[in-house]
């Protein structure tokens, strides 16, 4: 499909607010300016601009946990502002001192703060705890409303797992995953179902920490997953580091013209050439039909997220910048309109599965580093699903 077939689709569909709102509880890590709590709760409190139009609040916040204060914390103040309180577990978020689920949906944000990183270099966020305390309240109300957990689902792939089979043992609807796979795409890049791909590759900033690589990881897959016969999983990942990652592309690991291709789409490009980043990390995925993909993490060079690729067949080389505004996270609100129309509807706008796949590759990669860079087979990643017919993603220059 070209891209002036993608421009005639609708920009952004409109969601209805209803006579009665959501009534949402939100769980989070720590509250201050610019932090995920902020980029995401306070939109559901003040409305968001997609473009040049305003989406008023859809939801109503009801509650508020945080399991940390922020010395430049602003969620004590917003709660006071807005009329709702700041609670002191998970439980009396979700249930309003009712003693039963008295919300409409969940609102998980466990990003930020003071927590240990390991020797793998993952950060332990509580991601999974807090879910937990979720699923327990849904347990012993029976019943269950919608929730959005932020960025990639835990550190621990048993962990993540678990979410995973929670959700679909109790029936309820999940979203997950962050702001850099739905946002504004330039120039606007997207693919039909079906599609062939002869190579793919995400490049992004020199964030190497498992965070700053499930971004990376998140724009190549939600391209790959259109591609003919649908999301059949993982085979094998590795990371390499240093002079490596330059061997690995004269090897043929990863495809040095689309580094270019896409590091042509920069609008805020580094100065010097990729060969001078300090320490450059490639992640190599290997998916089960055969398809391989990569991403690269160039510090000092990129502090955007971009992408290329080659089709099959094709006589040329795709890419795109996925543009994350500089000025104002915009970019998270067009992720906040997809969990809305998760809240609303019942039916999140792409499925978790990318969500939970991306998040076992992250883990296998941060073990691979750890292994001394070793290949690490994954037949635990036998994921299957299918993408949306149409990719859900912020259509238009962006704001």
């Amino acid at each position: 499909m070209k891209r002036r077939d993608f421009l005639r689709l609708p920009a952004i569909a409109a969601l209805p607010i209803p006579t009665k709102r959501k009534r949402i509880a939100a769980i989070t890590t720590t509250y201050f300016l610019r932090s995920h709590a902020d980029d995401i709760i306070t939109r559901f409190l003040e409305g968001y601009w997609i473009n040049d139009r305003l989406y008023r609040p859809p939801c109503e916040i009801v509650s508020l946990y945080m399991d940390q204060v922020h010395p430049a914390d602003i969620g004590y103040r917003l709660a006071s502002a807005y009329h709702f309180p700041v609670v002191k577990s998970i439980g009396e978020a979700l249930t309003l001192g009712t003693g039963k689920l008295a919300v409409d949906g969940v609102l998980l944000v466990a990003e930020h703060g003071e927590y240990p990183v390991n020797q793998k270099q993952q950060q332990l966020y509580p991601r999974f705890q807090f879910f937990r305390q979720i699923v327990e309240i849904f347990r012993s109300s029976q019943r269950a409303v919608p929730v959005y957990s932020d960025k990639h689902l835990s550190w621990s792939w048993d962990e993540a797992k678990q979410m995973h089979s929670w959700s679909r043992d109790l029936g309820f609807p999940m979203m997950a995953g962050s702001s850099v796979s739905v946002t504004f795409r330039r120039p606007e890049l997207d693919y039909p179902l079906g599609v062939k791909f002869a190579d793919a590759l995400a490049v992004g900033n020199g964030w190497v920490t498992d965070g700053g690589i499930f971004h990376d990881l998140e724009v190549l897959q939600c391209f790959v997953e259109r591609r003919k016969g649908g999301e059949t999983g993982i085979r094998s990942v590795k990371h390499i580091e240093g002079e490596e990652v330059w061997r690995a592309a004269e090897r043929g690991e990863w495809p040095r013209d689309l580094m270019r291709a896409a590091l042509a789409r920069a609008e805020r490009p580094g100065a010097g050439s990729p060969e001078d980043v300090k320490q450059p990390v490639a992640c190599l995925v290997e998916y089960n039909d055969g398809t391989h993909g990569a991403v690269l993490a160039l510090g000092g060079l990129v502090n955007e997220y971009l992408a290329a690729f080659r089709l099959k067949g094709g006589a040329g080389i795709d890419s795109t910048l996925c543009y994350v505004p500089p000025e104002n996270s915009n970019n998270f609100s067009m992720l906040v309109h997809g969990i809305v129309q998760m809240f609303e509807t019942g039916k999140a706008p792409y499925p978790v599965e990318r969500t939970l796949l991306t998040t076992g590759a992250l883990s296998a990669l941060m073990e691979s580093a750890y292994r001394g860079h070793e290949r690490v087979e994954t037949p635990e990643l036998r994921i299957e699903y299918t993408a949306p017919a149409h990719s859900f993603y912020g259509h238009g220059a962006g704001s």
